[in-house]
Formats: C-alpha cells, sequence, structure tokens
C-alpha cells in the first residue's frame, strides 16, 4: 500500500482589499494590459495527481487513493522518489480490464479497498479519494462514494473527492482542487483571522508566522494545515491571502463562505515578499513602524543574499514554456531583482485578477502566452535563443541536447521557494543550470 504496494481494485479545476503594489518609474504599464497570446494544441505537462507528492508530506493525517490506472501509480511514484519500502501516505486503486467491461461493482470494490486501508492505517484522519482520467472515462462517481464512506467512518475519518485527471489540467491544479475540497469542511467564525492559503514548506510557514505573531496578527491559520485537526475558521470578517498563483478555485470556494481576498505579490524574492507581507499587514491594521522594524532587517537580508547572483544573471535572456502558473512570479522576481529578461513568459492559464500586481510589474515587451502548443512554441524559442528555458521534463533533454540551458520547472514546486530566508536559494535555482553549461563548454 506503500510506494512499491499500489492496492488492486478488481472494477478491477469578490472582494478585494488594500493597495496594489506599483511599478517602479517608467514602468506605469507593465504587461497589465498587454495582449495575450492564448494557444490550444499539444501540451507537455504532468498532470494533477503530481499534487499529491506535495500534499502528503504537508496534511500529516491524511492519505491520498489515486483511483486510477497503473500508469497513474508509476507517475506518482516516480515523481514522489520513495523507497518502495515506504510507507507513504498515499496509494493506487487500479482500475483494471473488468472494471473498464462494467463486470463487477465499482462502489463494492471501492468500500473493500477503504475498510482494508482504514484497517491497516488507523492514524488516518482524512481520506482523499483522488479521481484519475481513468476514473472519469468510466463515469465512477467518487463524490457519491466520499459521501457514503464519510457517513460510514466518520468521526474517525472524513473521506473527501477531488479530481486529478490531467484530461483538461495541469500539475498544479491538484492541489487547487484538493484545498477547494475542504473549504466546505473549514469551521464558521465571525471573528477577524487572517488566512494563508496555499501549501509552503514547514520551513516557510515558520517564518511568516513569526512576523505575523511579532507584528501582533494572532490570528492566523494556514490552508493546507499540518493536521486536519488545526482546520483555519473562515467567515465574513477572515482575510486570505494567496501563497501560490493557482488556487482559482479555491479563492472562489472561499469567497462564497464570506472571505475576502487580500491583493499582493506572491512571495518570491525580497519584493515580493516584502509586499505579500505589507499588503496582509495593512489589511490587518498594523502600524507601519513595527511592520518596518519586523521585516526591515530579513528583507535586508534577503536583498544581500540575492545580489551575489545578479552579476551573473543581469541582461539574459529567458524563456518561460507553459507548465505551473508560477512563471508571472518568477518573471517577475528574476527581472526586477537579478536583471533578467523575460523574452515569453507562457503559463497554462493566466488569472489577470489574481496576477494583476505581478503583470504590473513586468516589462512592457514580455510577451505573454496562456495554453500551449507545443510545436509553435518551440519555434517562437528558437527563434528568440535565450540564455536560459524554463520547461517541463519532456521538453528539458531535447532542447539540451540542441544547445540551450534548461531549468525544471518542477524543481520550483517541490522546493521551498517562499519567503526571505529562500530568496537567495530561489536566485541560485536559475544559476545553476548556465553555470553548468558554462563549465561545460569550457
Amino acid at each position: 500500500m506503500g510506494a512499491g504496494h499500489s492496492i488492486r481494485f478488481r472494477v478491477s479545476g469578490a472582494r478585494v482589499m488594500t493597495a496594489i503594489p506599483q511599478p517602479l518609474p517608467g514602468e506605469q504599464s507593465g504587461c497589465h494590459s498587454a495582449p495575450v497570446l492564448r494557444e490550444r494544441g499539444q501540451r507537455e505537462v504532468f498532470c494533477g495527481l503530481t499534487g499529491i507528492v506535495w500534499l502528503h508530506r504537508k496534511i500529516q493525517d491524511a492519505f491520498f487513493l489515486v483511483v486510477g490506472s497503473r500508469t497513474c501509480a508509476h507517475l506518482i511514484q516516480s515523481a514522489a522518489g520513495v523507497m518502495i519500502f515506504a510507507e507513504p501516505r498515499f496509494a493506487t486503486a487500479i482500475i483494471e480490464e473488468r472494471d473498464l467491461a462494467g463486470l463487477a461493482d465499482a462502489n463494492e470494490e471501492l468500500d473493500r479497498v477503504v475498510a482494508r486501508l482504514l484497517e491497516r492505517r488507523p492514524d488516518i484522519k482524512v481520506l482523499f479519494l483522488v479521481g484519475s482520467c481513468p476514473s472519469e472515462v468510466i463515469k465512477l462517481d467518487l463524490s457519491r462514494a466520499a459521501e457514503r464512506l464519510s457517513q460510514r467512518y466518520l468521526p474517525q475519518v472524513r473521506v473527501l473527492n477531488y479530481s486529478g485527471s490531467g484530461i483538461e489540467t495541469t500539475f498544479t491544479q491538484g492541489e487547487d482542487a484538493c484545498l477547494a475540497s475542504l473549504v466546505p469542511e473549514l469551521p464558521s467564525a465571525a471573528e477577524p483571522s487572517l488566512m494563508v492559503v496555499g501549501t509552503l514548506a514547514d520551513v516557510v510557514e515558520d517564518q511568516f508566522r513569526r512576523m505575523f505573531q511579532a507584528m501582533g496578527i494572532g490570528a492566523v491559520g494556514f490552508l493546507p494545515p499540518r493536521n486536519s485537526a488545526a482546520l483555519p475558521p473562515v467567515g465574513p470578517n477572515t482575510r486570505y491571502i494567496l501563497a501560490q498563483p493557482f488556487l482559482g478555485d479555491t479563492a472562489r470556494a472561499l469567497e462564497s463562505r464570506g472571505a475576502i481576498r487580500i491583493p499582493a505579490l506572491f512571495p518570491l524574492g525580497a519584493e515580493g515578499t516584502s509586499q505579500w507581507l505589507q499588503a496582509a499587514a495593512t489589511a490587518l491594521g498594523v502600524d507601519p513602524t513595527l511592520f518596518e522594524r519586523v521585516v526591515g532587517p530579513a528583507c535586508a537580508r534577503a536583498r544581500k543574499s540575492v545580489a551575489r547572483y545578479r552579476p551573473a544573471l543581469e541582461g539574459r535572456r529567458i524563456f518561460f514554456f507553459p507548465d505551473s502558473q508560477l512563471e508571472p512570479p518568477l518573471a517577475r522576481f528574476l527581472s526586477r531583482e537579478l536583471g533578467m529578461q523575460p523574452v515569453e513568459v507562457g503559463t497554462p492559464f493566466l488569472h489577470r485578477e489574481h496576477l494583476a500586481p505581478e503583470l504590473a510589474l513586468l516589462p512592457a515587451e514580455t510577451r505573454l502566452s496562456e495554453g500551449q502548443d507545443v510545436e509553435r512554441q518551440l519555434d517562437r524559442c528558437h527563434a528568440a535563443d535565450p540564455d536560459l528555458v524554463v520547461c517541463g521534463l519532456g521538453l528539458a533533454n531535447p532542447l539540451e541536447a540542441e544547445g540551450l540551458a534548461t531549468k525544471w520547472s518542477i524543481e520550483l514546486v517541490f522546493s521551498p521557494i517562499q519567503g526571505f530566508e529562500q530568496a537567495g536559494d530561489l536566485a541560485e535555482l536559475f544559476h545553476r543550470p548556465l553555470e553548468r553549461r558554462a563549465r561545460l563548454e569550457v
């Protein structure tokens, strides 16, 4: 039932407040109103199941049961890099030929699988049934199954479901679907509070929590929490701030419960983290002098750590293939803090409202593209001849063979890159491939 033990299953995708950060002089327009090249064609992305890799590490009493094929099982195990004898908190209920032929009762089989799983793993408090391309093709209703199983196992175990199918989504949307499924479970509250939305590494969450506490903001919740018993409350006096740019469904679900979004840059680099914290502090009425006293020293350290890499990256041209939806804030960080030139910033989906502060700070000449037609984008990439290409694993090796330096976009999701203390590490992630290329050319 761990990484190398897939379960056999034999049936078998408002209101806002506070000020938007302003561009520097001469950058008033940025890319906020720039035309967007929208493409629909062949894509090179992972599916939403990949989000389980970081979600199962974050929510420590949750288990993710994928209802899918052997291909689904191999994908997650390969992405996670888990040893075969480990006991991670995910598994795959494999749909077999008899399932596709309709020769068995899917719900009875799923009930048996869940019963065995919960008997073996009594530490599970939340069980996610995760849909896949195969389960959606055969029209298996996992929402009804989750409701039925929750009635059976509550209060010991809460059973929820979401789709990780890659038919029409990219891999970070798996997190969005997972968090959106948690929103109806959040307790109601009328007291003022701040909610940070988006999976953050524990070390980053701890850093942000300490800063908020030092500012006097005590009622701070994080979604997802480390433990399902710590689900943050939500209500009309809840202000939430996104830590990740790919949480559109989660944001809508929170707003349906009365929460109000705080627009801000995303917390990447010294500038992004400072603006992100300032937006939250302003919304919660923190004194500006106190804010500067808390944030100033950490921001200065971050700027110093990032500046080490500017001489090597300044003036370098960078091209983003669409993969994670992190592309616009990453391009803003690289452009403004490291002096790089974003040639094209491709993203699977461009949420103009959530990304408005980011787009305003991108160079006006930057080309924005949404969606993907991989052959056309490859042609544009070859014509641009950038110094660095950010892309998925499927494109990296061919582009490296052609002489282009590449950065795996998935590494930017798996690594702790948010916050002041990680700003230098984030810059280094883009410096490494160029340094490696320079060494190979000697």
